[in-house]
């Protein structure tokens, strides 16, 4: 934790400095030094995993191949990460036999753009690679109940020989932790099984929050999925604030994802003492502030440390919109206020897709006054039910102007860092 005049804050691809106030707590990642040799570290996890054999001796000649990537909202290292696996598979399977498989959950397909952007071209050229959707009932196999929540996964992933997820951890607004078993599910799943995971009162447990896995009614079947379905090998990822690998995991998918989630655990969470009265955060930056619902993130984040009635800024490109057309932007212009749209959610006998997000907004402006600084229109940015601030600066010393005494932190890095009240 510092206390600066001015702070840098990750904002679209560029960043976004402001003015704060001379006392203000700065809380950031404690990142480890990123590797000199990303392919390598990565190689290096395949041959010698948290527990288990080597991704090579797991794979047998001739074998149908499976790889899960994140998709485009996240910042995943996955160039090195599939070269490494490329190295691995090499002589034993034939490219052709391959199938990288971008793991969207509910979200849009890629362009050709995106994925040369998140592949590279020799991804490309070498594997075959496919989007999931969990709206092609074609494209999903049911796999029964497990856990109370009803299975459908992508029919690629459950008729390969060989699964192989690779993703990212970091703190995840109610699933804990990313990256692991949420490859499988929400990442591969139909809509049902997203929909029963996403649920209202799934979402409102109050265990469904930021490093909780154990007891999370979210995490807990994403878990008992992964390990049902069959994962032949994980391989997780850490990156620093430049999107950069600090550690690599792989092996078993449970055992390889507790090992990652426990050092970013000790990168990501910090211990505060007592709330504040303003909180500024961000989202992370590109790709992750690409649209307000992924920006959701980076508010409960901030509403981790931030008094009753107090105030969130959360600084948030999204170049994309709200999206425009998407569930969670027509939930918000179909209601009066935040309260009511997700009052509806938990009073419909059915899931809405997006209405986690809406659930979690609500939960955070119940809590505090939230103020955008955005790309977006004033309009959109109302059709949100949040305010516009144009001057992060300018909004601060006014607040200290109002109330004499008024503690101020700021998120630079938005939810890679997630701050949570312990007093000493």
């Amino acid at each position: 934790m510092t206390m600066p005049d001015r702070a840098r804050l990750d904002y679209g691809t560029e960043g976004l400095t402001v003015s704060v106030p001379p006392d203000t707590t700065v809380i950031a990642p404690a990142h480890a030094r990123a590797v000199t040799d990303e392919i390598g570290a990565v190689v290096a996890a395949l041959e010698r995993p948290v527990s288990g054999r080597p991704l090579r001796d797991l794979v047998p000649r001739g074998a149908t191949v499976a790889i899960a990537v994140c998709d485009a909202t996240r910042p995943q290292p996955r160039e090195p990460m599939l070269q490494a696996i490329a190295r691995t598979l090499d002589g034993t399977v034939r490219p052709e036999d391959v199938v990288v498989i971008i793991a969207t959950g509910t979200h849009t397909r890629s362009t050709d753009a995106q994925r040369r952007e998140l592949l590279g071209e020799d991804v490309l050229g070498r594997w075959r690679v496919i989007d999931h959707d969990a709206h092609d009932a074609a494209a999903l196999l049911s796999l029964g109940t497990i856990d109370g929540v009803p299975v459908w996964l992508n029919r690629a992933w459950v008729e390969a020989d060989v699964r192989i997820t690779t993703g990212l951890v970091e703190p995840h607004f109610f699933a804990g932790f990313s990256g692991g078993p949420k490859m499988v599910a929400p990442g591969l799943a139909g809509l049902e099984t997203v929909l029963e995971l996403h649920s209202p009162a799934r979402i409102a447990d109050p265990r469904a929050t930021f490093g909780v896995l154990r007891g999370n009614p979210v995490h807990d079947p994403v878990r008992a999925i992964a390990a049902t379905t069959g994962v032949t090998f994980a391989v997780d990822a850490l990156i620093d604030d430049r999107h950069r690998i600090t550690h690599v995991y792989g092996g078993p998918v449970l055992d390889m994802h507790a090992a990652a989630c426990e050092t970013a655990r000790q990168i990501a969470m910090c211990r505060v003492e007592a709330p504040f009265d303003v909180v500024v955060t961000t989202n992370g930056g590109y790709p992750l502030d690409r649209n307000l619902y992924q920006s959701v993130k980076g508010m409960a984040a901030a509403a981790m440390i931030t008094a009753e009635s107090g105030t969130i800024i959360c600084a948030a490109e999204c170049r994309d919109g709200l999206p425009d057309g998407s569930p969670y932007a027509r939930m918000l212009r179909g209601s009066p206020t935040i309260a009511e749209a997700a009052q509806r959610l938990m009073e419909s006998e059915e899931t809405v897709p997006d209405g986690w997000q809406v659930q979690v907004q609500a939960r955070v402006q119940a809590r505090a006054r939230v103020a955008l600084h955005s790309a977006l229109p004033d309009a959109a940015v109302r059709d949100a039910h949040l305010e516009t601030v144009d001057d992060i600066g300018a909004l601060l010393a006014d607040l200290r102007r109002r109330a004499q005494g008024t503690r101020v932190c700021v998120l630079p890095n938005g939810p890679q860092t997630i701050p949570y009240i312990s007093p000493s």
